[in-house]
């Protein structure tokens, strides 16, 4: 099996093609996820199968695509949602009529559409700034096409259904209206510059794969990029235990606010 200078050679390797530095990653879970592909394609050492993915420009997707998990649905985790249209936006409202909101990893767009979907019922008449960004090129062009399957569909309404996508086949396509508010840019978590003034910064189901250290430096970034008073969204199984150490205060359960 392949030894740790075979690692190190493959980690430098893809850095220096994909601009993804694995050691920001949980090296067994990278590695476990890497070899079951490895496997897959008969490498025996990580660096044979560098060279496979070189060779093969749709085994190189492929495994970006691997790497960067893209499961997601509209409204994930609907109850979190409800609390982010009852209470987060509407107090965030008061505070600012037109919100600046970042979607970080925001993977196939359902989740920065969730939000322009919400913000339409709650501002009908106001276009707020709502950024989305993830590594993955492939990804954001499909983000931008706005076209879903049943199974990133299932959360969505009967009234909102009618109101915002056309069934074609078996899939659905959101409005123009819906996909006109959403700006999408390619950003890589770990080492692009971010914008700041967010009123909230939604990063879901994006940072399970990510060290302690890259985790808390990503947090940190986060508090520094939101506007007094902004508020972070984290996914279900990623609340921040140290987020007063960070400079966060609690707010709802995987909500987290700057302080004013």
């Amino acid at each position: 099996m392949s030894d740790e200078r075979d690692w190190e050679q493959f980690k430098q390797k893809f850095n220096a093609k994909a601009g993804i530095n694995l050691n920001d990653y949980k090296a067994a879970q990278m590695q476990r996820r890497i070899t079951n592909l490895m496997n897959r394609h008969g490498a025996k050492t990580y660096v044979d199968f560098f060279a496979m993915l070189e060779k093969d420009a749709k085994m190189y997707k492929d495994f970006i695509d691997y790497m960067t998990i893209n499961v997601t649905e509209f409204f994930r985790t609907p109850e979190k949602f409800q609390e982010l249209e009852q209470k987060v936006l509407p107090e965030l409202l008061k505070a600012s009529p037109k919100l600046n909101i970042w979607s970080a990893g925001c993977s196939i767009g359902a989740e920065p559409y969730s939000l322009a979907i919400i913000l339409n019922e709650l501002t009908p008449n106001v276009r707020h700034r709502i950024l989305a960004s993830d590594l993955d090129v492939e990804i954001l062009a499909k983000a931008k096409q706005g076209v879903y399957t049943t199974t990133e569909f299932k959360n969505i309404s009967n009234s909102r259904e009618s109101k915002y996508f056309k069934k074609v086949d078996s899939n659905y396509v959101l409005s123009e209206d819906i996909k006109s508010r959403v700006e999408f840019k390619r950003n890589n978590l770990l080492l692009d510059k971010f914008e700041s003034g967010f009123d909230l910064i939604l990063c879901r189901n994006v940072v399970i794969y990510f060290t302690e250290e890259a985790k808390d430096a990503l947090y940190r970034r986060f508090l520094a990029a939101l506007k007094p008073g902004g508020v972070l969204f984290v996914g279900g199984t990623e609340a921040i235990l140290n987020f007063r150490e960070i400079g966060f205060t609690s707010y709802l359960p995987f909500f987290y606010r700057k302080p004013l």
